[in-house]
């Protein structure tokens, strides 16, 4: 009997493990779907950026109060669940405090947690304000009605619920510490929870156990539910944000790369030696040409996949944007959730289908309007004002492409511009002979 409770622990620890795992690796094959593309140069440079960007936090103190809240939220929480490995270890051998004799360590360790725990919570608060009293603008864009407006709350008072649960469970430990309950040897330091403690003043030691053991547990169960909510919220970014600073884009904001396919195009047509009308050689396999541009999330390539799981939906992109503060329909914050959410879709596809089955949808016009990708000034804005590198102007470009190139569906005014290039030599609609006419005048 007094093996169950290590059995049962281990029996919940592998199952929210391995559920997090099988979700992991469905993020991961979603990902995979996406056209490759080289992101293995310039190691130096990519280590830095993930360095500097995502543990360093460079962006997001370019605004200050929410850069320091977020550095204290993120940093807190994850070294005080540093614990969770002596949680672990004590949940599978019924050992407690495992690591007590690391003395005067530990009692710096345990101290460090609490003050921590106290700042990630109040840093919680905070953000919770900010979002549901101050309404900032950019937590209430339409995007983010639903799901995500509930999703950025829930993750909060999630981590309001950690950072209690861990100081009753110090609090009620420190009780039974003081009354010599067996187990429960003299160890920690508790300059938060000693202050919860007096409320458990006078409880018998049985009652304080029930309080301790059942604070551990559910931090513990907690704090799993909280890993594999991960894969159903924005928050996969506190895994995703490193390898996707690692993997971003390194070219000059504003360098555009050229399509592969309308490269070779423009260099077969270039070749005066060259034969249109040979056949393919005999490495290359026949079938239907390469799509120019994107039209749906197969059509992107797996780095800008990967930027759409990566999304925070902090929205500074969006309120960045001059389209979108001019009034016009695009918003860079929505382009990524769209992107994720089709992305999504496809992967439940795949799932239920064994390979994916023509669903009759596509990211363009069932997610993505062609009115929001062309209100886009290509300004780079919400590429700079991304705090984990995300570039939604590469898909909106890509989606760009595709309207030209396959749909010859440019606006008008764009369609005349590249008439008069083709036909003059220049935007203008002035023959080439004239062009010099104004300086006669």
């Amino acid at each position: 009997m007094q093996y169950i409770p290590n059995i049962l622990f281990v029996i919940v620890l592998v199952a929210g493990i391995g559920y997090f795992t099988k979700n992991i690796r469905k993020v991961i094959r979603n990902i995979r779907l996406g056209k490759d593309v080289d992101r293995s140069d310039n190691k130096g440079d990519r280590f830095k950026n993930m360095a500097m960007i995502a543990m360093g936090q460079s962006k997001m103190v370019r605004r200050p109060i929410a850069g320091i809240l977020h550095i204290v939220v993120y940093l807190g929480f994850i070294i005080i669940n540093i614990e969770v490995l002596e949680i672990i270890i004590d949940g599978i051998f019924g050992t407690h405090r495992i690591f007590a004799f690391l003395g005067g360590f530990y009692d710096f360790l345990i101290a460090s947690f609490e003050i921590l725990a106290l700042l990630v919570f109040v840093g919680v608060v905070l953000f919770w304000t900010r979002r549901n009293v101050i309404k900032l603008k950019r937590f209430w864009n339409p995007e983010m009605k639903g799901w995500p407006k509930n999703d950025g709350n829930l993750i909060l008072y999630f981590e309001m619920v950690l950072m209690t649960l861990f100081l009753v469970m110090n609090a009620a430990d420190l009780q039974l510490q003081e009354l010599g309950a067996e187990h429960y040897i003299k160890a920690g330091s508790y300059p938060v929870s000693q202050f919860i403690s007096p409320f458990f003043d006078g409880m018998s030691e049985g009652n304080l156990f029930l309080i301790e053991r059942g604070a551990w547990w559910l931090h513990i169960l907690g704090i799993l539910v909280f890993l594999n909510y991960l894969y159903f919220s924005k928050h996969l970014h506190i895994l995703l944000a490193f390898p996707n600073t690692y993997y971003g884009d390194l070219k000059p904001k504003g360098q555009l790369d050229n399509l592969e396919a309308v490269t070779n195009e423009v260099m077969l047509m270039m070749d005066p030696n060259a034969d249109p009308f040979a056949a393919p050689a005999d490495d290359q396999q026949e079938g239907e040409p390469e799509k120019f541009g994107a039209s749906d999330v197969m059509d992107l390539n797996w780095a800008q996949l990967l930027n759409a799981y990566t999304c925070t939906e902090c929205g500074r992109c969006t309120s960045e944007c001059p389209a979108n503060q001019t009034g016009k329909k695009l918003s860079p914050r929505k382009i990524m959730m769209d992107t994720r959410d089709r992305l999504k879709e496809v992967g439940d596809n795949i799932d239920k289908n064994g390979s994916f089955v023509d669903d009759g949808k596509q990211l363009l016009n069932d997610y993505i309007t062609p009115e929001e990708l062309w209100a886009c000034t290509s300004c780079n804005a919400c590429v700079e004002a991304c705090p984990v590198s995300i570039s939604p102007l590469s898909i909106i470009i890509d989606m760009r492409r595709y309207l030209v190139m396959e749909e010859s569906a440019a606006p008008t005014d764009l369609n005349n511009m590249m008439s008069n290039i083709e036909n003059n030599g220049a935007p203008w609609p002035f023959n080439q002979m004239d062009r010099l006419n104004w300086s006669n005048e």
